[in-house]
């Protein structure tokens, strides 16, 4: 956003170099400010395909400001003290997501932050002007690993009905399926969601720079989200069809993948050829926003550094109280105890099924017994909510994808009744390659509170850190063994032994209590 045509008059390319300078030093001191989030928004795109277009956003954000570079820079460079307000609502919810360890809502923040610095030390006119290309800074955020499950689904049903509409049966159960030919199951790299992720982010660069209504614009970006999805699913369909056909010779190595993003390409490419049939690339820009004054050389810039030292007084509060919470000593943590209730009795373990909740500060792993029937109860709880020791955290579930023992074939939030009063519960069915089947609740303990709201408990949990109260949290899982045909008495199972121990579930809390 600093360089200047040469075609300018010498007083506009003058009046920008101080601004622009002071602007970019801004910005960087910004990002080693919030440098630990900088680095997790990194550490994602090193990490994950999904989300290596990361790199060149920023790069492809700068481009398209230099694409602007005339009109740029016939705007007057003038603070305006209405974007510290942006600044600091973008603060506060970059300090919520920190104390609540929400990655990606800090990661949303800070870019914010760098909009509202740039609005704050350049003004509104610049940014209306530059309003995509700041905009565009935000697919830098890989965010979207939330849709994995929901696209999992629409892949497994559409594979399904395809299948059973080409005459081939089906017996399915959750996203595994078996046809004639052999067994299959819809795994996370099924779900379409790194195609859906290239998609959107060309798709949305692709309409800018295409068209220059925004009716055109919008409907290709709704597009670029609609096929993808649709293409993935018939993707699916066509390799399942490729190997049944094949008597499973095909499309089951290598060339799985390959036939993946073949067939992506092709229909990538059949979306923008068709997209531009009706492009308006050879027309004007739309006129920039009024109000747009010529530089008036040096002079304009003078107030610039009081707003940039503002800037930074401003973003520089919340990572400073983030650190001083940080460094607070954890609360005394006694062990947990439980004492059995309600006639049930500690008996063995009875299964190798151990569920993957990462970071706990104290762990509980229990099983019990009464009239024959086996439950295990599995507390895990965090003294205080922080990276990688979160009581709510997408590293915990009840089993791994690809997990060669246990296969989760069914997930969901069910209604249960627990001691006369109705409640949701997170309910799965597990099978493992033994034969045995688990029936699983899980719910959430906050302050006494149980919910299995994610968003609701990480909110929560978030204010209570940062209002210096106590942030706690208790995860409370319980199992028992079923048949099919005896589903129901595995849930009237789960339902008397939450009733009959929750008490003492809850009890434990308070010999943990925090300062």
């Amino acid at each position: 956003m600093n360089a200047l045509p040469d075609s300018l008059p010498s007083t506009a390319r003058n009046g920008w170099l101080l601004p622009a300078a002071l602007t970019s030093g801004v910005l960087l001191l910004l990002g080693a400010a919030f440098w630990p989030t900088v680095h997790s928004m990194i550490e994602v795109w090193d990490r994950s395909e999904t989300f290596t277009h990361g790199y060149l956003v920023f790069p492809i954000s700068a481009w398209l400001v230099w694409r602007k570079r005339d009109a740029l820079a016939q705007i007057r460079p003038r603070p305006d003290l209405r974007g510290l307000l942006l600044l600091a609502a973008a603060g506060a919810g970059w300090l919520l997501a920190d104390a609540g360890s929400v990655n990606v809502a800090a990661q949303y923040a800070f870019v914010v932050m760098l909009i509202a610095a740039v609005w704050s030390l350049l003004g509104a006119a610049f940014v209306r002007a530059a309003f995509f290309p700041l905009m565009f800074l935000l697919f830098a955020v890989p965010m979207g690993e939330f849709l994995i499950q929901p696209l999992m689904g629409v892949t497994a049903d559409f594979t399904v009905a395809m299948l059973q509409a080409s005459g081939i049966p089906v017996y399915r159960e959750g996203t595994f399926f078996s046809i004639p030919s052999g067994d299959w199951s819809v795994v996370e790299g099924c779900s379409g969601l790194r195609y859906l992720i290239a998609s959107v982010t060309l798709g949305v660069l692709y309409a800018y720079l295409t068209y220059r209504s925004w009716q055109r614009r919008l409907l290709f970006s709704l597009a670029a989200i609609v096929v993808p999805i649709f293409a993935n699913s018939g993707r699916a369909y066509l390799i399942v069809m490729i190997a049944h056909l094949s008597d499973m010779k095909l499309a089951l190595g290598i060339d799985h993948y390959i036939y993946g993003w073949v067939f992506f390409g092709l229909v990538m490419l059949l979306l923008f050829w068709v997209g531009s049939f009706w492009r308006e690339d050879g027309q004007p820009e739309p006129a920039a926003a009024s109000g747009l004054a010529p530089s008036a050389g040096g002079a304009a810039a003078r107030p610039l550094l009081p707003a940039a030292i503002a800037v930074l007084a401003v973003a520089g509060l919340w990572p400073a109280y983030a650190g001083w919470l940080d460094a607070r000593a954890l609360p005394a943590m006694p062990a947990l105890q439980i004492q059995a209730q309600g006639g049930w009795q500690p008996g063995e373990d009875f299964t190798g099924w151990t569920p993957h909740w990462i970071g706990a500060d104290r762990q509980l792993r229990r099983a019990y017994t009464q009239a024959g029937r086996n439950v295990l109860l599995e507390l895990n709880y965090y003294a205080t909510q922080r990276q990688d020791a979160e009581l709510i955290n997408s590293q915990n579930f009840m089993i791994r994808q690809k997990d060669p023992l246990w296969s989760n074939v069914g997930e969901t939030l069910a209604t249960v009744q627990i001691g006369g009063m109705t409640r949701q519960v997170r309910q799965a069915r597990l099978r493992g390659s033994n034969g045995q089947r688990l029936l699983v609740w899980q719910w959430n303990l906050i302050g006494r509170h149980a919910t299995v709201n994610d968003q609701f408990a990480k909110l929560s949990l978030a204010f209570e850190r940062v209002l210096l109260r106590r942030d706690d949290g208790l995860s409370v899982l319980i199992a028992t063994p079923y048949e099919d045909a005896e589903i129901e008495t595995a849930t009237a199972a789960l339902a008397r032994f939450a009733a009959d121990m929750e008490p003492a579930i809850g009890r434990s809390l308070d010999q943990v209590d925090g300062p």
